[in-house]
C-alpha cells in the first residue's frame, strides 16, 4: 500500500493557496532545467548550542559520572561532559532555575524553578527530557536536598516548612516538617524561609535545617521532633557539615563563619571573620559583606579546607569578587573577573561520611566558568576546553563556511596554538563524563566571528563541535591614544571605534577583508612566517555624495546632478599622521576616523595586514559607515560601498581603481527622481578633485593618482560623466606606475547621519520606511550587495568577462565589466579598467544576495587564487612563478559554447528573480514576503542541488528551488527576532545555519533532512555506565559500639502506609513527555516511523541487555552464596554449641 505523505499534501495546498505564486515570465522552452531538489530534502531542527550559558543561576556536579549541569535565569539547562560533549535543554515555562541536584550515577537530574515547580530529567538519552514535574500551589520553593543514594527529596519553602517528594513517582509524602514544630515554642517570631537542609553524614535519621533568621535545628526524623536548636543573631546564608557529623559550619550576613558542635548548645565553638580587621582591644571585628556560601571539606592527611564566596570588608570599594580558600593557617583570596553565581568543591568520594579529599573548585561566574586546582601550590586554574569565550568582546557580526579546504583548519590551528596563555594546571580537565557521538559528517566547517573590540575569531565547527582556532586583533593597526582635538570618531562609535561591521573571507586563498565601524577596511594575507612591517600601507578615500541645488524648489524641473570625487589624492610625503595636520581644508576634511600606527608593526604568523583603506571626513562631515564588502582573490580586488557610492581597491597594486557615487553608476538610465540633499552650495574645488597638501601641484600631477578609471572606447580615456546631468568632468587619466610611495592614500568620505554602530543599542538596523522604494523620502541609495563573477557583461554578449555586480538599497542590480591585466609582472604594472555596463534588473526592496548558475543549473564556483606564502624571499624567478599561479577555479561556464546561457539569481528583501543571460530576460520571479522583509538570504549548495535560503524578520525560514523559485519549505521558526539574531543569522552550504541566540551563545540549526536523520548518531552520550565507588569501611570497633554511619529506612517513615497521603491542593503532579516518549515526539517528521521503530528497538535492546546483565549478576551472587554457605557448613560441622 502506498504510504500517505501529509507533507506533500500540505506543500501542494501551500502552492495552490499561496497568494504570491512563482510567476514565470519570458520564453520557457529554453529554460527547462530539471530541478533535483524537492521539499522532502528539507527539515528544520536545532542541532547544538555552543558558548557560555547566558545569565547562569545554578550549578550541580555528578562526582561519579563527572557531568556538570548549569541552569539559567531563562530556564535553560546546559550539561557538560568531556570536551565536545555538550547538551542544551529548555524548561517550557522559561522560569529561572534556582537549584539543581543530580541523582548521583543514576543518569537523572532534579531541577527546581522560580515558579515553584520541580522537574526530573532523564539523562540516559542523547536529548534529555522531563519524566515528571511537580508544581507547588501554596508554597514557594527556597531549597532542595537529595541525599546520596536516596529516592526522597527534601523541599524547603518560604514559609519555613519542609515537604518530602518520592523522586521515582514524583508524589508527595504525607510527612511534613512544619516550622512551628521545628522552632522553640517560646519564640514568637517566624524563623524565615528555609535556606538549608542536609542530613547528618553519620546519621541519616538526623536532619539539619537552617532558617534565614539565624536559627538552625537538628531534627530527628523518627521521633518527629527537634533534638537541638542553635541560635545566632545574624542571618544565615549556608550551612556545611564536617564529614564525621559532629560539627557543622554556618556562613552569615555579617561576613562571619560560626562553627558549632552538634551536642553543644548555646554558643558556637568558634567564630571567624575571614576578611575582618581584628581590633586590638578584643572587640568584635567590624562587619563585612555577607558570606553567601561556605563548604567544609576534610582531607585524610592534613588540615580541612574551608572555601567561601563573599565576605569581603566594606571598605574594599572596587575590589573584584573573590573566592577565599582557607587551608590550615593559610588563606588564599582568589580574585574573579565577574561576580560569583555559585561554586562547588569537587571531591574524590560521593559519600558524605568519608574524608572528602577535595581536588578542585568549579566557580560559576556571571560570564565565565573557572575551575581551580586545589592540589597544586598557588591554586592554578585549569585550561577551559569548552568554547565559552564567544562573548569575550560582544559579537557584532559572523559568517559560517561549510565544506572548507581541508588544509585550512590545521593551518589556522598551528598559528593559533602559539597564542595560548601559560600557567595553567598540569592536570586533565576534571569534567570528563560522557562519550562523543558517532558522527559520519566529515566536511570541515568554520565559523568566523567579528567583535566589538576589533578582534576576529576563527572557530572549528566541524561535526557539531566548536573549538577556537585563531584570534586576530585588528585594532593593532591603529594608534589607541586619540588626542582630544582629534575629532576623529566623535560621530562614529566612541565606545567601540574598532568594532567589526562586515567580513569578507576567501577560504581558498585565505585572503581576509574586514570593514570596521570607523569607516575603515583592512585587507589581510595569511602567512606562516613572522614579519615586521616598517610602514603599514594606507589608502585614504574621499567618498562624497553631493546633489546640487537647482533653481526649481521642488527639484522636479531640471534633473539634479551628483558628483562624488572621482579621484584619490596621493600622499607622497610624511608619515600617516600628516593628512590630519597639514590638510589645506579649513573645514576639517581629509581626516580619517582612526590614526594608523606610524611605528613598525611586528606581525606574528597568521593574518598580517596587507593594506588599510580609510574613508576620510569631507567638508566637516564624517564618513558614512560601510554597508557592503566583497573580495576576489583571483582578480586581486576588494570592493566596498556605503550610502554614498562604492570604491574598488586593487590590493595587488595598492591603488583605488574606482570611486563612484551611486547615482553615477546609472549613467543616463537613472530611473529615480532625486531631491537635492541639502541647501549647501558645492563645497568641492573645481572639477571635483581633492585638495593635495602642496598647493603647487598641477592638474597633470593630480591626475597621476591611483584613481578611479572608467574607460570609454576612445584612446582619450574620458571620465564617465554621470549621463550629462550637470557638471561634466572630462579628464585625461593615466595610472601611475612610477608613483609608489611607502604610503599610498585613498580618500573616501560621506556626510553626517552615519548611524553609529553600538551593539548595546542594537542599532545595526538600517532605517526602513514603510515605502522602501519611495525615492522622494530618501535621496540616498546605499550599496547593499556585491558579487564577482565571470559572466556576460552586456545584453547579447557572446563572450564571458569578469564582472562585478552591485546591488542597492533601492532594489537595483547594476553591472560593471572588469578588464584585468594578464597575470605575472603585468598584473603589478598595468591598471585594472572598470566600465559600468548599466542596469540588469530591479526588484522590490533592498538587494540581499546575488549568484550565478551555468546552463545546467549548477552554481558557478567563485573564482580564487590558491594560497601561497607571501613572505618567502626567493629569487626573482621563483617569486614570479608564485605570482603567476593564478589558475582561478575553472568554472564549468568558461568552456561552454557561445550559445549557452547563464542564470543570475537575485534576492531582495521582498522577492527573488532569475534572469537569463546574456538575453537579460527575467524568466522566474517569486514574491517571498509581502508583510515582512528578509533579513538574510543565501544561495546555498545542498547535496541534492542549489536553493535560495531566506530568513525573514517575522521568524520564518524559507527555501526556494533554483532556478524555478518553487517554495520548498516555509517554517515559522522563531516567534520573535531581536536585532542580535537579525545581525548574526547566516546560512551556509549543505543545510547548515547559525545565529547568536543570546549575547554569549551560538545556536546551530539545520534545514537538511539528511542531517536531521543522522543527528541522533552525531550527538554525544551524557550517561555512561560507571560502577559506584565502594562505601567507606565502618571499621571493627565502630561496628561493635554503634559508631559509623547510621542508616534509616526512609520508605518506612515517608511511605504512604506510615505517613499517609499529602494534601492534594499542595502540589499537582504533571507527567513529563520525557524518557522514550520524549524521543518519540522528537522523532516526528517524514522519517518519524522509522526513527520510532529504531528507538523502540534500541530501547528493547537496552532493556534486554540490562536484563541479561542483571541475570548474570544474580547467578554470580547465587553461586558465591552457595559457596559461602558450603564453607560455613564445613567450618561449623564438628563444633559444639558452646564453641560458637
Amino acid at each position: 500500500m502506498k504510504k500517505f505523505n501529509i507533507r506533500k499534501v500540505l506543500d501542494g495546498l501551500k502552492e495552490v493557496s499561496s497568494s504570491t505564486p512563482t510567476v514565470q515570465v519570458g520564453p520557457q522552452e529554453n529554460h527547462l532545467i530539471q530541478e533535483t531538489i524537492q521539499s522532502e530534502h528539507f527539515q528544520l531542527c536545532k542541532t547544538v548550542r555552543h558558548g557560555f550559558p547566558y545569565q547562569p543561576s545554578a550549578m550541580a556536579f555528578d562526582p561519579v559520572q563527572k557531568i556538570l549541569a548549569v541552569g539559567t535565569q531563562s530556564g535553560a539547562l546546559r550539561l557538560f561532559g568531556r570536551p565536545g560533549v555538550e547538551c542544551y535543554c529548555q524548561h517550557e515555562s522559561g522560569a529561572a532555575v534556582i537549584q539543581l541536584q543530580f541523582l548521583i550515577n543514576e543518569g537523572a537530574l532534579v531541577s527546581a524553578l522560580s515558579d515553584d515547580s520541580v522537574h526530573l530529567w532523564n539523562l540516559r538519552q542523547k536529548r534529555p527530557a522531563i519524566l515528571h514535574s511537580l508544581k507547588f500551589n501554596r508554597e514557594r520553593i527556597t531549597f532542595c536536598h537529595l541525599p546520596f543514594q536516596s529516592k526522597w527529596l527534601y523541599i524547603g519553602t518560604e514559609r519555613g516548612n519542609i515537604h518530602i517528594v518520592n523522586v521515582e513517582s514524583f508524589s508527595l509524602s504525607g510527612y511534613v516538617i512544619m516550622w512551628n514544630k521545628a522552632i522553640e515554642l517560646s519564640s514568637k517570631a517566624h524563623p524565615g524561609p528555609v535556606v538549608h537542609i542536609s542530613d547528618n553524614p553519620m546519621d541519616e535519621g538526623k536532619l539539619i535545617i537552617g532558617f534565614e533568621s539565624g536559627i538552625v535545628v537538628l531534627w530527628d526524623l523518627k521521633s518527629k521532633k527537634a533534638d537541638y536548636r542553635y541560635t545566632y543573631d545574624e542571618a544565615i546564608h549556608s550551612v556545611a557539615w564536617h564529614h564525621e557529623g559532629k560539627q557543622f559550619i554556618c556562613s552569615h550576613s555579617d561576613g562571619t563563619l560560626t562553627i558549632w558542635n552538634v551536642r553543644g548548645q548555646g554558643k558556637p565553638i568558634q567564630t571567624i571573620t575571614p576578611h575582618g580587621k581584628q581590633p586590638k582591644d578584643g572587640k568584635k571585628p567590624e562587619p563585612c559583606k555577607p558570606i553567601l556560601k561556605v563548604e567544609y571539606k576534610t582531607t585524610r592527611n592534613g588540615e580541612p579546607f574551608i572555601i567561601l564566596s563573599g565576605g569581603l570588608s566594606y571598605d574594599t570599594v572596587g575590589r573584584r569578587p573573590c573566592l577565599t580558600v582557607m587551608h590550615g593557617k593559610s588563606t588564599a583570596v582568589l580574585e574573579m573577573d565577574y561576580p560569583i553565581v555559585d561554586f562547588l568543591t569537587l571531591c574524590e568520594t560521593p559519600y558524605p561520611n568519608d574524608f572528602q579529599e577535595p581536588y578542585a573548585v568549579v566557580v560559576l561566574l556571571e560570564k565565565d566558568l573557572v575551575v581551580i586546582d586545589l592540589a597544586q601550590n598557588g591554586y592554578p586554574i585549569f585550561e577551559n576546553p569548552y568554547p565559552l569565550t564567544i562573548h569575550e568582546s560582544p559579537v557584532t557580526c559572523c559568517e559560517y563556511f561549510a565544506d572548507c579546504p581541508v588544509d585550512l583548519i590545521p593551518a589556522l590551528y598551528s598559528v593559533g596554538s602559539r597564542q595560548k596563555r601559560q600557567g595553567y594546571s598540569k592536570k586533565d580537565w576534571p569534567v570528563s563524563g560522557g562519550n562523543w557521538g558517532q558522527g559520519t559528517q566529515s566536511y570541515p566547517e568554520i565559523i568566523v566571528t567579528g567583535h566589538a573590540d576589533g578582534t576576529v575569531k576563527f572557530w572549528d565547527a566541524s561535526a557539531i563541535m566548536l573549538q577556537v582556532l585563531y584570534k586576530l586583533k585588528t585594532a593593532k593597526v591603529f594608534d589607541r591614544s586619540r588626542s582630544k582635538e582629534d575629532k576623529g570618531c566623535t560621530d562614529v562609535s566612541d565606545e567601540d571605534p574598532f568594532a567589526i561591521q562586515i567580513m569578507a573571507w576567501c577560504p581558498e586563498s585565505r585572503m581576509l577583508c574586514v570593514a570596521g565601524v570607523s569607516a575603515n577596511v583592512i585587507i589581510y594575507r595569511f602567512s606562516k612566517l613572522e614579519v615586521t612591517t616598517e610602514v603599514v600601507q594606507l589608502l585614504e578615500v574621499r567618498m562624497q555624495y553631493e546633489l546640487n541645488d537647482m533653481e526649481s524648489p521642488d527639484g522636479v524641473g531640471e534633473q539634479t546632478s551628483a558628483h562624488p570625487t572621482p579621484g584619490a589624492s596621493p600622499q607622497t610625503s610624511g608619515p600617516p599622521s600628516h593628512p590630519s595636520t597639514s590638510s589645506n581644508n579649513s573645514d576639517g576634511g581629509n581626516v580619517p576616523c582612526l590614526k594608523v600606527r606610524s611605528v613598525p608593526l611586528k606581525q606574528s604568523p597568521g593574518y598580517q595586514v596587507d593594506l588599510v583603506v580609510q574613508l576620510v571626513w569631507v567638508s566637516g562631515e564624517p564618513p558614512q559607515q560601510i554597508t557592503s564588502l566583497a573580495l576576489n582573490s583571483s582578480y586581486g580586488l576588494v570592493v566596498f560601498g556605503n550610502s554614498n557610492g562604492l570604491a574598488v581597491v586593487d590590493y595587488v597594486q595598492k591603488t583605488v581603481v574606482l570611486n563612484l557615487g551611486t547615482v553615477e553608476l546609472y549613467g543616463s538610465s537613472d530611473p529615480y527622481q532625486r531631491q537635492p540633499r541639502s541647501p549647501r552650495k558645492t563645497r568641492q574645488p573645481s572639477g571635483g578633485l581633492c585638495d593635495i597638501n602642496e598647493g603647487s601641484a598641477t592638474s597633470e600631477d593630480r591626475c597621476k593618482s591611483p584613481t578611479s578609471v572608467l574607460m570609454s572606447n576612445s584612446n582619450l580615456q574620458q571620465f564617465y560623466n554621470g549621463g550629462g546631468r550637470g557638471a561634466r568632468m572630462s579628464r585625461k587619466l593615466s595610472l601611475p606606475t612610477e608613483l609608489k610611495p611607502d604610503l599610498v592614500l585613498l580618500s573616501v568620505c560621506p556626510p553626517r547621519g552615519a548611524n553609529p554602530l553600538d551593539h548595546r543599542d542594537n542599532s545595526f538596523s538600517r532605517s526602513r520606511s514603510s515605502s522602501v522604494t519611495s525615492i522622494d523620502k530618501e535621496a540616498r541609495e546605499a550599496i547593499t550587495a556585491f558579487h564577482f563573477s565571470e559572466t556576460f557583461a552586456r545584453k547579447g554578449d557572446s563572450t564571458l568577462t569578469p564582472c562585478l555586480y552591485v546591488g542597492t538599497s533601492l532594489g537595483t542590480v547594476l553591472a560593471l565589466a572588469l578588464m584585468l591585466p594578464p597575470a605575472g609582472e603585468q598584473r603589478q604594472l598595468q591598471p585594472v579598467i572598470i566600465s559600468p555596463t548599466g542596469m540588469l534588473v530591479r526588484l522590490k526592496g533592498s538587494i540581499m544576495r546575488m549568484a550565478f548558475l551555468d546552463s545546467s543549473g549548477s552554481l558557478l564556483p567563485h573564482m580564487y587564487e590558491p594560497w601561497f606564502e607571501p613572505n618567502i624571499i626567493t629569487d626573482g624567478e621563483e617569486r614570479e612563478k608564485v605570482r603567476k599561479r593564478r589558475p582561478v577555479s575553472v568554472s564549468p561556464s568558461s568552456s561552454q559554447d557561445l550559445n549557452e546561457t547563464q542564470y543570475a539569481v537575485v534576492c531582495s528583501e521582498k522577492q527573488a528573480k532569475v534572469m537569463s543571460l546574456p538575453s537579460q530576460t527575467c524568466i522566474y520571479k517569486h514574491s517571498i514576503t509581502e508583510t515582512s522583509f528578509i533579513l538574510r538570504a543565501d544561495v546555498v549548495q545542498m547535496s541534492q542541488g542549489v536553493c535560495v535560503a531566506c530568513f525573514c524578520a517575522n521568524g520564518h525560514i524559507m527555501t526556494l528551488s533554483v532556478p524555478g523559485l518553487r517554495p520548498l519549505i516555509d517554517v515559522n521558526y522563531l516567534p520573535l527576532t531581536d536585532m542580535r539574531i537579525a545581525r548574526t543569522f547566516c546560512f551556509t552550504n549543505l543545510g547548515q545555519a547559525m545565529y547568536l541566540c543570546s549575547p554569549t551563545e551560538i545556536q546551530r540549526i539545520t534545514y537538511s533532512q539528511d542531517i536531521c536523520e543522522n543527528l541522533q548518531e552525531m550527538l554525544g552520550e551524557l550517561f555512561t555506565p560507571v560502577e559506584t565507588p565502594e562505601a567507606p569501611n565502618r571499621g571493627f570497633f565502630k561496628g561493635l559500639f554503634g559508631g559509623g554511619a547510621q542508616s534509616l529506612d526512609r520508605e518506612e517513615l515517608f511511605g504512604e502506609i506510615a505517613a499517609g497521603k499529602a494534601s492534594r491542593s499542595l502540589a499537582q503532579h504533571i507527567p513529563g513527555p520525557g524518557g522514550i516518549e520524549g524521543m518519540k515526539g522528537a522523532a516526528s517528521g517524514v522519517v518519524g516511523d522509522l526513527a520510532r521503530a529504531r528507538i523502540a528497538l534500541d530501547e528493547r535492546g537496552q532493556k534486554l541487555g540490562e536484563l541479561e546483565e542483571r541475570t548474570a549478576a544474580m547467578m554470580a551472587s547465587a553461586d558465591s552464596f552457595s559457596k559461602h554457605a558450603h564453607e560455613m557448613m564445613l567450618k561449623c560441622k564438628d563444633k559444639k554449641w558452646y564453641q560458637f
